[in-house]
């Protein structure tokens, strides 16, 4: 096969694409740095000739046409599987353009699939090499699991990418059209963690024990978790998200993954967003193994890890266990994500040392509210069971609920509450009848 002649000869543009686009189909696009920003930037162009179009995808990072502008209602639905500013924005102005699909993440895929099969998968990846291989690079959440079943299968080609291995690595004879768009993948900044967080790191630090494989996430407690871990030894990492701060510990010397019972000495996650450093650190790295999220968050999987801990972070928790990540009442702000998957999975360690942390501020908007509170609010999505949540840690101390009574759980998570709230959320608790 000539390599360079067969890619030459599926090269089209990203208006081309979107030439493509059929009326009443799915779209499924790649998600984060993954994201097909120049396909997606010309979907609007075929407005006036389709309908009922849906497009799947996860934190979309830009404000695209398709679903920002009133005007492609109707023509035009995003489909999030997590929520991000854009989407948020059109779901406040009520374009109608916008819509919410509930998911475990390690079931997003094969879920829809169960549905109908996708028109059309648009995702990106690196130039061919001499073999004719590309790399799908810094994600395969969903995306290789689609790919393998849509109708037409699209990349879009940038040489900035990293060339990363895994479940990765696509022949381009499986490819139908490729659009070349070379830009710096998006990044993502580092929260510098402010006090009341490094002490949420603090607590977090004390229940990981060297050895123990980890799950961070991103975000200015997962980096202040990340930076009270320096002085453990031998972490391993099983990770949803490969972030800055789990290059850095590896730089330190705090991540060996030697002592990993599964996968040991690899890093295992399923997609990566962060900064052009850690891009390049992925780049052509052996150590670090990007795989389906179908198979990386399975909760089976995540229990045959070594003393596995999960680290989520949450909007609320009420009195009983039950966690809200994603939503305030109906007003959807974020995702399930893979936070279940996690969580379950790490609780569940075959090992019996597993651990499931979520974190979070005590108050939020500015102080002025407690985010431990007696019951959600109406309409708030739970996004963990109460009988899978297992410890809960604020900068006042952590609290485990696991085999505890509503009443125990109460008394532990008032006293982990802002000390301003305590009296009230007391009174409230003994109102309810769950305090004496």
């Amino acid at each position: 096969m000539d390599i360079e002649s067969v890619y030459k000869s599926k090269l089209i543009n990203a208006e081309q694409v979107a030439d493509l686009i059929e009326s009443d189909t799915d779209i499924i696009v790649a998600q984060c740095a993954s994201e097909p920003q120049g396909c997606m930037g010309k979907f609007h162009l075929a407005k006036d000739r389709v309908h009922d179009v849906k497009v799947f995808s996860v934190l979309t990072l830009k404000p695209y046409d398709f679903y920002m502008k009133p005007e492609m209602k109707g023509h035009f639905e995003l489909c999030s599987w997590f929520h991000a500013p854009g989407s948020r924005q059109a779901l406040k102005e009520g374009t109608g353009t916008v819509t919410y699909v509930p998911n475990m993440l390690h079931r997003a895929a094969t879920d829809r699939l169960k549905v109908r099969r996708p028109h059309m998968f648009v995702g990106t990846c690196t130039p061919p090499d001499e073999k004719g291989y590309v790399s799908l690079s810094l994600g395969v959440t969903y995306e290789k699991d689609i790919f393998d079943v849509a109708e037409l299968k699209i990349l879009e080609v940038n040489k900035h990418l990293p060339r990363t291995f895994g479940d990765t690595h696509v022949h381009i004879s499986e490819v139908d059209y490729f659009v070349e768009h070379h830009q710096i993948p998006p990044t993502l900044p580092s929260p510098q963690p402010d006090e009341e967080a490094m002490k949420i790191g603090e607590q977090v630090a004390k229940l990981v024990e060297d050895g123990a494989t980890i799950q961070l996430g991103i975000g200015e407690i997962p980096n202040a978790v990340a930076l009270s871990l320096k002085g453990k030894k031998d972490l391993g990492v099983h990770t949803e998200m490969m972030v800055d701060s789990v290059m850095e510990l590896y730089e330190q010397g705090v991540i060996t993954n030697k002592k990993k019972a599964l996968h040991k000495g690899k890093f295992i996650c399923t997609f990566a967003m962060g900064s052009e450093k850690l891009y390049r650190w992925l780049d052509n790295n052996p150590s670090v193994e990007f795989l389906k999220g179908s198979y990386v968050n399975d909760p089976c999987v995540i229990r045959k890890n070594s003393k596995m801990v999960s680290l989520n972070t949450c909007i609320m928790i009420d009195f009983t266990g039950q966690v809200a990540s994603e939503s305030i009442g109906i007003e959807q702000y974020s995702g399930t994500g893979g936070q279940t998957d996690t969580a379950e999975g790490a609780v569940e360690g075959f090992d019996g040392l597993g651990k499931s942390i979520i974190a979070c501020r005590s108050t939020a908007k500015r102080g002025q509210i407690s985010t431990i509170v007696p019951v959600l609010p109406e309409g708030t999505g739970v996004t963990l069971h109460r009988s899978h949540t297992d410890y809960v840690v604020t900068e006042w101390g952590h609290a485990r609920l696991t085999g505890l009574t509503v009443r125990e759980r109460t008394k532990v998570l008032i006293s982990i509450a802002h000390p301003k709230f305590r009296d009230e959320l007391t009174a409230k608790a003994k109102q309810m009848g769950y305090l004496y």
